[in-house]
């Protein structure tokens, strides 16, 4: 049962608790993002990059600045299947 919660976490080299920081930023990040978009449909003078400078930015976090493994390999961000 503990696998469940450590598994993926190994595999981006992070404990269970620095993913769950990690995926709580993301999340955060991503609801207040999702709400200035909103905002911006109905009033399209707002947050005009907000959408786009958020995704930008979550995608170097997460994609452009991988975490090198131990091994010298970068930690895989690929959901288990």
């Amino acid at each position: 049962m503990l696998k469940l919660f450590t598994e993926h976490p190994a595999s981006v080299n992070e404990t269970y608790p620095e993913h769950m920081g990690s995926a709580f930023s993301f999340g955060s990040a991503m609801v207040i993002a999702g709400c200035a978009c909103l905002l911006h449909g109905i009033f399209p003078f707002l947050f005009q990059a907000t959408g786009r400078n958020t995704v930008a930015k979550l995608y170097d976090r997460m994609i452009a600045h991988r975490i090198k493994m131990p091994d010298g390999t970068r930690a895989s961000l690929q959901p288990a299947e």
